[in-house]
């Protein structure tokens, strides 16, 4: 059976090319994938005129209207009800697309997708959800869409986080735990304190295994991380530019004299198996969690590869049947937040 991805073909800072190479290379891995291209035709039917594959497994509709990358959510909400990205979350709410991605305007897709899609039952708040490189992949949550968090969403965001583990990294039992500033119960602020008061007291058989430190979020010591919004964001740039400064070092330090580019040839075989392993495009892609329907977003900068890798995120996250899954795990938790005695803060 096919899978059919609504693509926003004019999101990202090198749409649409970079979204249509994209598709050509995920058929490539995916032949059963189809698409659905919402965007300007006079610009995109040239690009399928050059992508055989992606032109027979595609259908392209026309719209003139876009999100632009610095447009308010509030604004892409009113004024462009016909844009390319609109259209492509419709056609999941219509069933005509099991996913829809958008390497568009960010805060521009979660309004979007909120108010078509709306959440699932027993989500009050959608969180943005990836896997990021590591020792081993780790899923982290939030990475923007909430600012501020109560307990109770940082309970929901860690289940939606285990069944994406679960769906995206084939973990039969991943461990999760809070991001805090240390792995003591009395360090933290009162919310996450209590969020990992409510999920010791879950009825779910999730692997919950307390706080852990910023420093150990890529060395593996747990599979899922779960945070607010505004530090998840943080902490997520903060380790971008430490790898690009890592990046840079080495490039710098390789080209300083010709005993270092000597030292740089025999070291190339071990360099570029490390590049290829902790490649950001291969983690590209994080899911809108949470809603009725699964939205992919992808890097507005990432080449064709990343978006590639985007799309077949996006259908992993459909064969998994992410959103069933965490709708069970709802239903399991259901009542139990409720009937939890409160702590008292001290």
């Amino acid at each position: 059976m096919s899978i059919t991805i609504a693509l926003d073909a004019m999101g990202g800072d090198r749409a649409p090319g970079v979204v249509v190479e994209g598709a050509a290379r995920a058929l490539r891995e995916r032949p059963d994938l189809r698409f659905l291209l919402f965007g300007d035709e006079a610009r995109i039917a040239p690009l399928l005129e050059r992508h055989a594959a992606v032109r027979e497994r595609s259908q392209l509709r026309h719209t003139d209207q876009f999100v632009a990358n610095d447009a308010r959510p509030s604004q892409a909400l009113r004024q462009a009800r016909r844009s390319s990205m609109r259209l492509a979350v419709e056609a999941v709410r219509a069933g005509e697309g099991d996913a829809a991605v958008s390497a568009g305007n960010t805060g521009a897709l979660m309004a979007i997708a909120k108010i078509v899609l709306r959440t699932l039952p027993g989500i009050d708040r959608p969180a943005i959800c990836t896997a990021l490189p590591g020792r081993r992949p780790v899923v982290m949550l939030d990475l923007g869409a909430n600012v501020g968090c109560s307990a109770e969403h940082l309970v929901q965001f860690a289940v939606m986080g285990e069944v994406y583990a679960r769906t995206v990294l084939g973990l039969e039992r991943p461990r999760v735990a809070l991001l805090n500033i240390g792995t003591e119960e009395i360090k933290g602020e009162d919310v996450v304190r209590e969020a990992a008061r409510l999920l010791r007291a879950s009825p779910l058989q999730m692997e919950f295994c307390g706080f852990v430190e910023g420093n150990d979020i890529v060395h593996g010591v747990v599979d899922v991380v779960v945070t607010d919004g505004f530090t998840g964001n943080v902490a997520l740039k903060v380790a971008e530019g430490a790898s690009r400064l890592y990046s840079d070092s080495l490039k710098e330090a390789f080209g300083s004299s010709l005993r270092a580019k000597l030292g740089y040839l025999l070291a190339r075989p071990a360099l570029s198996a490390v590049r290829e392993r902790y490649d950001p495009r291969r983690y590209n892609g994080a899911m809108l969690i949470g809603l009725n329907g699964i939205v992919v977003k992808s890097h507005g900068g990432t080449d064709a590869v990343g978006f590639a890798h985007a799309l077949l995120s996006a259908a992993r996250l459909v064969e998994g049947r992410t959103n069933e899954r965490i709708g069970a795990e709802l239903r399991a938790l259901a009542g139990s937040l409720a009937a939890a005695p409160r702590a008292v803060a001290s």
